[in-house]
Order: structure tokens, then C-alpha cells, then sequence
């Protein structure tokens, strides 16, 4: 009868073991929640950087579309809260003076509220225009050429 006394004892877990496997399990949860949610974070700023290039994208695209480019600069704030600030402007004019072609640079910074912070993203890119002649330039043999 000592024996199944002894036994009943020693089967099963104390209060103690339980309480620590409980407290170790709990800590294990918590790390794995605060691992998710700064992931959520990450997903969703990487979300809205996504969709602030593809519009910056589209925006570039936009300009580029347009057959002759001239030097300018501009603000423009979109449907979506974007604000854009676009520049055109002609660069490396020593080495495209003697061709019929000019390159024009083409920046556009947008911004945007994430929360309390203000992003932003800088997309540039060139574009090769033809140069526009003046009349008085143009001689008769070439005004022949284009009738």
C-alpha cells in the first residue's frame, strides 16, 4: 500500500514546474507577437514606398511622353496627397553643341506624410530632344529638303 502512496506522488507536475513551463511559453508568445507586429510596420512602409514609386513612375513616364522637353520647374500636389516637384533642365550643353540633339535632365522628388514622418523619393532620368532651330538659322537649301 506504500508503494501506490508513494507512487501517486511522484506522478505528474508540481504547481512550481507548471508555473515556470507557463511563465517560459509566455515570454516565447511575447517575442513572437512583438517580432509580428514590427513586421506589419516594415510591410506597410515598404507598402507605401511601393506605391509612391509606381506613381512617381507614372508621373516621369508622363512627362517623358512629351516630344519636346524646354528647361523648367514645377510643384504639383496629386489626388492621393503626393506632393511632386519636377525640374527640367539641359545638361552636358559642351558636349551636345555641334549635334542636332540636347539632353535634358529630368528630376522629380515626391513626398508624402507617413504618421507623424515626411518621406520622400528622388527619381531622375535623361531624355535626348532635338534641338529646335531658329528661322533666321535655317537656309534655303535646308527649307527645300523639308518641302
Amino acid at each position: 500500500m506504500q508503494k501506490t502512496k508513494r507512487m501517486s506522488r511522484e506522478i505528474g507536475f508540481t504547481l512550481l514546474e507548471i508555473l515556470v513551463a507557463l511563465s517560459i511559453i509566455s515570454v516565447a508568445i511575447v517575442l513572437i507577437l512583438q517580432l509580428y507586429s514590427s513586421n506589419l510596420r516594415a510591410v506597410s512602409i515598404s507598402g507605401d514606398t511601393s506605391a509612391a514609386a509606381a506613381r512617381g513612375d507614372s508621373r516621369m513616364r508622363e512627362i517623358l511622353s512629351e516630344t519636346s522637353l524646354t528647361e523648367t520647374s514645377w510643384r504639383e500636389i496629386t489626388e492621393d496627397g503626393y506632393g511632386m516637384e519636377v525640374s527640367i533642365a539641359e545638361v552636358l550643353k559642351e558636349r551636345t553643341d555641334n549635334l542636332p540633339v540636347k539632353m535634358m535632365e529630368v528630376s522629380l522628388t515626391l513626398r508624402w506624410r507617413e504618421g507623424t514622418k515626411e518621406m520622400s523619393l528622388y527619381l531622375k532620368t535623361q531624355k535626348m530632344v532635338d534641338k529646335i532651330t531658329p528661322p533666321e538659322q535655317i537656309s534655303q537649301r535646308e527649307l527645300k529638303n523639308y518641302a
